[in-house]
């Protein structure tokens, strides 16, 4: 896989200082965990008896529900390709890629992977994803130093960074921004384009944020163009994004009244009508899953995924919440989880049908 040439440029490093910032405010008293059924998983990933499966991405195939895809990380290994049946649609060995995240493009999707291949230096891997499930690598660009560990993209359409200057004027074609959050606490955006000259893709390192401890999981509002950061001993950080000199502000904390549980994994946001959305929290130390208000941080329920045919999931690291309808047995949207025990088989990742959650927590 070819690496691509990054920009050098100097990032503005803002401090995640602020606790209960301007936009964001904390939520009312914690509420029980209802159990939900999972309806689906997939096959388990090759790597066994290790700690392997990690993220996942959903693709709504616009032409066929039915046949839409998932992405998911071996993070040993590579990426896998599933069908909502559960089977392996293809397999791509690329080593340590940890996180994923993509966006429809046509015929298929634009698929991101946090590549942690040289722990000191931080890369992100692009690929096309095809309707038939086949992934094509299409090279690396830099991220800056550090140990890659999560990653999501922005996806309010036509969103620019407020943070000007480090792209080539004319002549490039930009195809997508990504954040990329290092394990140390660092956060990157990330300007991935396409010179026109047909050129290998390449990157520039547009802001960066440092919060103080571990961070893994990040995703946006496709609305607003807000950033969601998890610090797994801390609680969720907001980024207004859109705005210049945006700082973070502490939306959720574990050990409080809104339900997380150390460590914080990933995260997973689903929009709202009244211009708000669901975040979702995997609270990974009591093998729950929090639903927030994205604006003001109030829990709205928490959830298990146990009981049924299905099995259970424990330890969740990476989650996706995709809106759409994706057939009958997932008509309002498909939530998926990894799950970290599922012995005697290696890990996977479980299905569970959003209406079933809307329904199970009395959401709108």
């Amino acid at each position: 896989m070819k690496q691509a040439k990054l920009l050098a440029i100097s990032p503005i490093l803002l401090l995640g200082a602020c606790t209960a910032g301007s936009g964001f405010s904390s939520g009312p008293a914690a509420l029980p965990a209802i159990n939900v059924a999972a309806s689906g998983e997939t096959a388990p990933v090759g790597t066994a008896n290790d700690d392997a499966a990690d993220d996942p991405a959903v693709w709504l195939n616009p032409a066929d529900p039915a046949q839409s895809l998932i992405v998911g990380t071996d993070k040993k290994a590579g990426l896998y390709v599933y069908g909502l049946d559960g089977k392996v649609r293809s397999f791509l060995p690329a080593g340590r890629l940890n996180n994923v995240d993509l966006l429809p493009i046509e015929g298929g999707a634009l698929v991101v992977s946090s590549d942690r291949n040289d722990i000191a230096n931080s890369r992100i891997a692009l690929f096309r994803l095809t309707p038939d499930g086949e992934l094509a690598p299409l090279g690396t660009v830099d991220s800056g130093p550090g140990e890659a560990y999560g990653i999501c993209l922005q996806r309010k359409p036509g969103f620019v960074s407020p943070q000007t200057g480090g792209m080539p004027r004319n002549r490039v074609q930009i195809v997508a921004t990504a954040y990329a959050a290092l394990k140390d606490g660092t956060v990157r955006e990330v300007t991935i384009y396409r010179p026109s000259d047909g050129a290998e893709p390449a990157a520039a390192i547009r802001r960066e944020w440092k919060l103080a401890s571990q961070i893994e999981g990040c995703v946006t509002d496709p609305s607003s163009g807000d950033l969601y950061i998890s610090e797994e001993d801390v609680g969720i950080w907001g980024i207004h994004a859109a705005q210049y000199g945006a700082q973070p502000d502490r939306i959720a904390s574990v050990g409080s009244d809104q339900g997380l549980v150390p460590d914080v994994e990933g995260l997973a946001f689903l929009p709202r009508e009244g211009g708000t959305g669901y975040l979702v929290a995997s609270s990974q130390g009591d093998n729950a899953y929090a639903v927030l208000d994205s604006d003001s941080g109030h829990l709205l329920g928490r959830f298990r995924i146990s009981g049924g045919a299905i099995g259970s999931t424990e330890e969740t690291d990476g989650i996706e919440l995709a809106a759409g309808n994706f057939g009958s047995d997932y008509p309002d949207g498909l939530f998926v989880a990894q799950d970290g025990q599922n012995a005697p088989e290696a890990q996977n990742f479980k299905l569970v049908s959003w209406k079933d959650i809307k329904a199970a927590l009395g959401l709108e």
